[in-house]
């Protein structure tokens, strides 16, 4: 059998890792419209966290398979089309991700100094499309929208001190223009309360524990929350422990010497909703946020928040909206459910078109780590795997694969990048990674990508 799978982020990996397991005949080509691969390991993971980046040597061994091609560099949906992989192809794998970011939906969500946390991820981590944003990190306070991993992320990265950054692979611009950021407060805005925060213990004790920033937690935010955790599930419970020790218990003396020097600090603020982003008088950058204060009703994660009738406004010249990414139709001709922003699937068979499956967020919604999206694209690799074992995808006839592939893309002057091609690449940032004692130096313009490997 003849498969592919489009986007090369963990779940086409995964995918494919799995394929190549368990049949011993089966071939499978990755296409990616970038020339590099590996999606949001390579340009959502934080600089800081290059262990979580591991994955990519067993993502490594998976392409230089024999019976694996990867194909960077072509857009599918536009440079070839769905249909015309399905019929080069015994089955397509879409496992493309969710490449944009949901909006707020509020006034003043597009003045200059508010940005999407999407976007300002893939500018410190050298996503091409984002390499021009330069953010204005003039203003002393940031007001984050979002009580996620990534929020906690970008909080991190704003306030880390330089000395720990310049030893990660940031990019170069980011790094310089951190090097003169004049932030030193940031604020986490959420909807709701402590008890439905959605970041997890591991990041919230890195913020805790960073050096030359203090935490500024309000007591009465968490005052008697013990015994409403008493019987939550265990990972809650710990996270909520956490916040309460740190609200308030009293530090000792050399923790509390720290803090007061500390010339940087942030803090957690709940259930503000935000309405408005106020213009500056010449209406054209955000000066603050107005944020309209929440009850909730019910408990737990399924806890609504509804608006009280009051409101207060914040003030900050940097906002950065992290509320979630969300997916796009890849082409007209796969079903898409635009309320969930996910292609309608069961088991990662999309409803109604036999020979199509789809795996990740595409699939399911952008929620969950690495581990999540991996175990999730092991199922769609087995049901791909039973279509094959009881006759649903027919391999009785031959299919061209990437030979009927090629011809379409030359004929539209589509080059693809292979992994040998990315391999240099590699090497290239690597090196000059080496030079400025980083792992890497991240390449953020795809046409010196291509004119270092002769494309």
């Amino acid at each position: 059998p003849r498969l592919c799978v489009v986007g090369s982020g963990p779940a086409g990996f995964y995918t494919a890792q799995h394929i190549l397991k368990h049949h011993g005949g089966a071939r499978v080509d990755i296409y990616e419209k970038l020339p590099v691969p590996f999606g949001l390991v390579r340009f959502g993971v934080a600089p800081d966290h290059p262990e979580v980046k591991n994955v990519i040597n067993a993502f490594t061994q998976t392409a230089r398979s024999e019976r694996c091609a990867y194909y960077g560099n072509v857009t599918v949906g536009r440079d070839v089309t769905v249909a015309e992989l399905r019929q080069a192809y015994h089955a397509v794998v879409l496992s493309y991700g969710a490449e944009d970011n949901r909006v707020l939906g509020i006034p003043g969500e597009n003045l200059s100094g508010v940005y999407s946390a999407r976007a300002f991820v893939g500018w410190y981590n050298g996503l091409p499309e984002n390499r021009d944003l330069k953010p204005d990190l003039s203003c002393e306070t940031a007001l984050i929208l979002g009580h996620g991993n990534v929020a906690l992320d970008i909080a991190r990265i704003l306030l880390s001190p330089l000395g720990l950054l310049r030893k990660t692979d940031i990019t170069a611009g980011s790094l310089a223009a951190l090097a003169c950021s004049k932030v030193k407060r940031v604020w986490l805005v959420g909807r709701r309360g402590p008890l439905q925060v959605a970041f997890t213990i591991k990041e919230l004790r890195e913020m805790i524990n960073l050096p030359g920033a203090r935490a500024v937690l309000n007591p009465a935010d968490f005052t008697g929350l013990e015994n409403a955790v008493k019987d939550a599930p265990r990972p809650r419970k710990r996270l909520t422990e956490l916040m309460i020790k740190t609200a308030l218990e009293k530090p000792g003396e050399k923790v509390m010497e720290a803090q007061a020097a500390a010339p940087r600090e942030w803090g957690l603020k709940f259930q503000r909703s935000p309405q408005e982003v106020l213009p500056t008088a010449d209406g054209k950058r955000a000066r603050g946020v107005r944020m309209a204060l929440t009850r909730l009703e019910g408990s737990g994660d399924s806890a609504k928040a509804v608006p009280t009738g009051d409101v207060e406004e914040l003030e900050c010249g940097l906002v950065l909206s992290s509320i979630g990414y969300r997916s796009l139709p890849l082409d007209p001709t796969v079903p898409f459910d635009t309320e969930r922003s996910v292609i309608p699937n069961s088991a990662g068979k999309v409803e109604g078109v036999p020979g199509l499956y789809c795996s990740g967020w595409v699939k399911r919604g952008p929620t969950g780590v690495i581990i999540t999206t991996m175990n999730d694209s092991f199922d769609t690799a087995q049901s791909v795997l039973e279509d094959l074992q009881v006759g649903v995808l027919d391999v009785s006839s031959p299919r061209e694969g990437f030979g009927a592939v090629e011809s379409i893309l030359r004929s539209r002057g589509v080059r693809p990048v292979s992994f040998s091609d990315w391999e240099k690449i590699d090497a290239a940032e690597v090196a000059r990674g080496k030079a400025a004692g980083k792992p890497r130096e991240k390449i953020v313009d795809p046409q010196e990508m291509l004119q270092l490997i002769g494309h």
